[in-house]
């Protein structure tokens, strides 16, 4: 059972929402510093992270799909989310420069489906990050987090299907080794919590982020057929044999 989009929402407005949404905002912020002119899309629930790009992107919408449901975003202004099917993206190929996806593989139905459908629209050149829980984490363990639904992912499990999909990892993050829990005095710590896990234990974060790149493969022409030159024989028939006196049959 995954998350619709109303327990999202209300997941990013509690306490703990809002720290893992700023830890996660911090990575994607590294990894992709500069969208000046580029056109930015969000798959799945990936609103709370796209805030930092109005403003700055040529262009930023938000898709989610039909099972979740959507909501309006931003609040104020002109609603740029709209519902989609995920294995049929309405937009033309190659119209997007960078696709970030946030609760999205991991409930997907049709993961192979959704990532071809982002190769397609994504440029060539383009980027393409995703956010998974982490297989070995805390935050995929409890199912009070969106995190906790799904199928979480391990590194390797990862780095194959987006190889299958015609993508190749570029870069790795990691993120969220606070445990999960509304504890206001744990909260507080969060900071101290990310420092250590990305010294001491970084295989045992939360999520997984991981940046790719579209694999554009050019075709190799077939080589031109050999023509070969037949050689026939021409085969004269042989006579028919000439029965001999002897061979003929005796007269009555």
């Amino acid at each position: 059972m995954h998350m619709d989009v109303i327990d999202l929402r209300d997941f990013y407005g509690r306490p703990l929402g809002r720290v893992a949404q700023y830890q996660i905002a911090r990575r994607v912020d590294e990894i992709w510093p500069d969208v000046r002119g580029l056109n930015v899309l969000g798959l799945g629930f990936a609103t709370p992270y796209l805030t930092p790009f109005l403003g700055k992107a040529e262009r930023v919408i938000g898709l989610m799909p039909a099972r979740q449901g959507v909501m309006q975003w931003p609040a104020d202004g002109r609603c740029l989310t709209g519902l989609v099917d995920e294995r049929e993206l309405p937009l033309p190929e190659e119209s997007m420069d960078r696709v970030l996806l946030v609760h999205g593989l991991e409930a997907s139905e049709s993961m192979r489906v959704l990532l071809r459908q982002i190769w397609r629209v994504l440029a060539p050149g383009g980027r393409l990050m995703i956010v998974v829980p982490n297989r070995r984490g805390l935050w995929a363990r409890r199912e009070a987090t969106p995190f906790g639904h799904g199928q979480p992912f391990s590194r390797s499990q990862i780095t194959q299907l987006l190889r299958e999909s015609m993508f190749s990892p570029s870069r790795w993050e990691v993120a969220l080794f606070v445990p999960p829990f509304d504890w206001r005095p744990l909260l507080r710590s969060a900071a101290a919590w990310e420092r250590a896990g990305h010294m001491l234990w970084p295989r045992f974060s939360g999520v997984i982020l991981v940046e790719a790149t579209k694999q554009i493969y050019s075709a190799t022409p077939l080589p031109a057929a050999r023509k070969v030159k037949s050689r026939i024989r021409a085969i004269a028939p042989l006579p028919s044999p000439v029965p001999s006196p002897r061979d003929a049959a005796p007269e009555d």
